[in-house]
């Protein structure tokens, strides 16, 4: 048993020095090259990196695990999150391939040391290889939820913003690239969308096919009415930033009844809480003191 257990975490620990390993570090040895400053531990250890990401690259390859319908749909869940490199995928199928194993082993062995019965032992690992299989992918919509959700929040700015670039004479492409340039620090998600679509811009044949890339990365309905009022205006030829003034400000009152719905559901939400926690101790503070007196202790 115990030989199971030690089995089991240096197999997670493996994964993980494995997944460390495997990450690409292009930018670096760029950088690392254009400097001057590589030395030959940088370059080895650059090149063991990238071969243990080519080896795993080819393995998932010849499994058929990057192609097909799923690999389509997490690309999507990942880009959603923000994560758009080939080993964010291959991390996260490794990730799906590997953890329901490591996890249905691990709590295999941890209850069925506390307990010999093989049943209890087979439905909690079980029960841990079907949660294991799920967590990656919980993980993900977690992220690409906030990131919605950042996004959202920034976008009154963000038109604004393009107002102020249409007004002074901006081009569409040139008013993208400045405003993902100004929202970098502030909203760094909507600002890499924005660049990513200003890079579309520069090569793709259609400015409508950018506009709807960007809207199926970022899967919001406000992010779907820019980009029906840029196509709109493209198409036929309507004033840009009366359009946008007019969105940005029903952006903002939108926000602002969100704001004041969760300020109306607060007494409500408060109620349970006051139930359980204030009355009793008010109850037992103007009782107490009687109930004592009438039972003479």
């Amino acid at each position: 048993m115990n030989l199971l257990l030690v089995m089991a975490i240096v197999g997670a620990a493996g994964f993980a020095v494995a997944l460390l390993a495997s990450a690409p570090m292009p930018a670096l040895v760029r950088r690392a090259r254009k400097l001057g400053t590589a030395t030959d531990e940088a370059w080895s250890l650059a090149a063991q990196r990238s071969g243990l990401f080519d080896s795993l690259q080819q393995q998932l390859d010849q499994a058929g695990l990057l192609r097909g319908s799923e690999a389509r749909v997490a690309t999507a869940l990942l880009a959603e999150a923000g994560w758009r490199s080939p080993a964010a995928l291959m991390g996260f199928i490794t990730s799906r391939l590997v953890l329901p194993l490591l996890a249905g082993v691990f709590t295999w062995g941890v209850v069925h040391a506390h307990n010999p019965s093989v049943a209890p032992a087979l439905l909690a690992g079980a029960a841990a290889i079907m949660l294991a299989g799920q967590a990656p992918k919980a993980v993900v919509r977690n992220a690409a939820t906030r990131r919605r959700q950042a996004i959202a929040k920034a976008l009154p700015d963000a038109l604004d913003l393009f107002v102020i670039c249409a007004e002074a004479g901006l081009s569409f492409d040139a008013g993208i690239r400045r405003i993902a340039r100004e929202l970098a620090p502030s909203a760094p998600a909507l600002a890499d969308e924005l660049a990513l679509t200003g890079i579309e811009l520069g090569f793709l044949p259609r400015r409508a096919d950018a506009l709807h890339n960007l809207a199926a990365r970022v899967p919001l309905p406000n992010i779907r009415g820019i980009v029906a009022i840029l196509a709109q205006t493209e198409r036929y030829g309507t004033p840009l930033a009366q359009s946008l003034r007019v969105l940005a400000a029903e952006f903002r009152n939108t926000r602002m009844l969100k704001a004041e719905e969760k300020a109306a559901r607060l007494p409500a939400l408060l109620t349970i809480p006051m139930i359980v926690f204030i009355l009793p101790p008010l109850f037992i503070v103007l009782i107490g003191s009687a109930i004592i007196g009438m039972l003479g202790v």
